[in-house]
């Protein structure tokens, strides 16, 4: 298979410097204020998205350490597979944050519930459309448990490089 080469669209700004500290869901970093800076040869791309109240930001986790197929997340401290989990080192560094969309200034999007380190590479922005994007769910596998814990968890660092 051929590789796969993606380039960023713009940049994420946000108030954390690092990411120890950092929210690790959006719903964990209510009101918290930041802004996307969309390349200028992108800015015609963002033609009618103020029509949206929430994005979906697709960005490249440029500061997380060696991926592992398993390891202990945020919330727990059991380990489980990369793909059970929604830690930033992962075989692919994708990251992606349902955020709201506060006003658009030409290229520059304010956005809040801001979980992402300042610098972030973006990759993409899709609207996020509840008829889409809401499904009804049965289970949330080993996260049951430990869901109640989002808003006090914070990255500590066990994922980087």
């Amino acid at each position: 298979m051929t590789d796969i080469k993606y380039s960023p669209i713009g940049v994420i700004h946000s108030p954390f410097e690092r990411p120890n500290g950092t929210p690790i869901q959006p719903a964990g970093a209510k009101g918290i204020n930041g802004s996307v800076e969309v390349f200028p040869q992108y800015t015609e791309g963002l033609k009618d998205v103020e029509g949206f109240s929430h994005i979906i930001l697709i960005y490249h986790f440029h500061l997380s350490g060696e991926s592992s197929l398993t390891a202990k997340p945020y919330m727990d401290t059991e380990s489980h597979g990369v793909f059970a989990m929604r830690g930033p080192s992962r075989p692919n560094s994708i990251g992606i944050s349902v955020v709201r969309l506060v006003k658009v200034e030409e290229n520059i999007l304010r956005i809040e519930d801001v979980d992402i380190v300042d610098g972030t590479p973006l990759l993409d922005i899709k609207p996020y459309v509840p008829e889409f994007d809401i499904r009804d769910v049965e289970n949330i596998g080993w996260l049951e448990k430990k869901v109640h814990r989002l808003s006090e968890s914070k990255d500590d660092g066990r994922f980087r490089k």
